[in-house]
């Protein structure tokens, strides 16, 4: 066969596939005018759909690589930024790098070495070795003056000349005891991360300005009431075991698998939640709303942060020079099934408890 008649053969294919004429696909396969947005695509799609490659002109231009480095992926708020982000780099033509840190893997130095290594046009940090007070913040400073452009989410360092993007986190802990008070709960605990961090920082000085102008704990008591833990449920449990041995009624938690293990603690102890605990997470991650029961949480508002986060990465990519400063993100009480108006009464011996035990409480996947 000679080449007109391979190529007649595989423009009849691709119209018949597309449902349209020769003509308009020679239209389309030359990126001539005058063919319609939606009979363009299908066309391009009939050629992905038969295999042909397209066109060099037709191809789909990526603008380049943004990195981005985010914590492990077991908590699935790190998986919600990435999806969103991701979703907000596609129509700016930027492709995403994911690097994510696990315990004793890959170092976030390291990744930024293999991101440097790939010519990447700029990198979006996500609760990173920034939002770490003991770590040195020269490793960015050295990003910014090659210059690279870098966004930071959740963790802010003074003196880098960067964007930040942060949920309140001191808002988040003062809403969430504000919401603990109005239930009649007066002895309410904190649990959250080691306090070298500044999220952590945040909450524990939101916590205690909200009990110390709402209830009349004593204020050298609250540090009896605030427990650092490991993020995570096993850190949850631990730290919230001893709360109630303390006599809480109420716990704010750092994150919504911290108040996962608060919930299971109090189960295993043979209370009920919030018939005798009320917990809130913070978050409000995927699944939250069916977990058992319905977790009442700070919901961090991600789609605006990640967005927001993309759109100055890509000022500073194009020269338009973001604002140096930290955008502070509003966070939301949405209250569920895991707190209730506190008990009167006084609640069952912990420990000692005739009532059954229920059954460990179960993590969703």
């Amino acid at each position: 066969m000679s080449y007109s008649a391979a190529m007649r053969a595989r423009l009849s294919d691709i119209a018949q596939q597309a449902d349209v004429s020769e003509a308009t696909v020679s239209r389309v396969l030359n990126d001539r005018p005058g063919v319609a947005p939606e009979t363009r695509q299908a066309v391009l799609t009939a050629l992905d759909v038969l295999g042909y490659e397209r066109p060099a002109r037709l191809r789909k231009r990526s603008a380049g690589l943004v990195g981005l480095v985010v914590p492990e992926l077991d908590n699935p708020i790190f998986p919600a930024f990435a999806q969103i982000i991701e979703s907000a780099l596609a129509p700016t033509g930027y492709t995403p790098v994911l690097c994510t840190q696990t315990p004793g893997g890959v170092r976030e130095d390291e990744y930024v070495e293999m991101l440097l290594d790939r010519q990447v046009s700029g990198i979006v940090f996500v609760s990173g070795l920034h939002a770490d007070t003991a770590a040195d913040h020269d490793r960015y400073r050295t990003l910014i003056a090659r210059p690279l452009p870098i966004v930071m989410i959740n963790g802010y360092a003074p003196g880098l000349g960067a964007p930040f993007v942060s949920c309140d986190d001191r808002e988040a802990a003062e809403l969430a005891v504000a919401h603990l008070v109005a239930l009649g709960h007066r002895r309410i605990g904190l649990i959250t991360g080691p306090d070298r961090f500044v999220p952590v920082l945040r909450k524990v000085s939101g916590y205690k300005t909200a009990m110390q102008r709402l209830t009349d704990i004593p204020e050298d008591e609250l540090t009896d009431l605030t427990e650092l833990s490991l993020f995570g449920v096993e850190g949850g449990e631990a730290a919230a075991g001893r709360l109630i041995e303390r006599g809480v009624t109420g716990i704010v938690c750092g994150s919504d698998l911290m108040a996962l293990g608060a919930i299971r603690a109090a189960r295993q102890r043979g209370l009920s939640v919030p018939g005798d605990l009320s917990v809130v997470g913070y978050d409000d991650s995927p699944l939250m709303a069916f977990t058992d029961p319905p977790l009442t949480t700070m919901r961090q508002p991600v789609a605006a942060m990640a967005v927001a986060a993309v759109r100055a990465l890509v000022d500073e990519i194009n020269g338009h020079g973001a604002p140096h400063s930290e955008y502070l993100f509003r966070p939301e009480l949405v209250v569920r099934g895991s707190t209730a108006v506190a008990r009167t009464d006084t609640p069952p011996a912990q420990g000692g408890s005739q009532r059954p035990t229920p059954p460990a409480f179960a993590v969703p996947a």
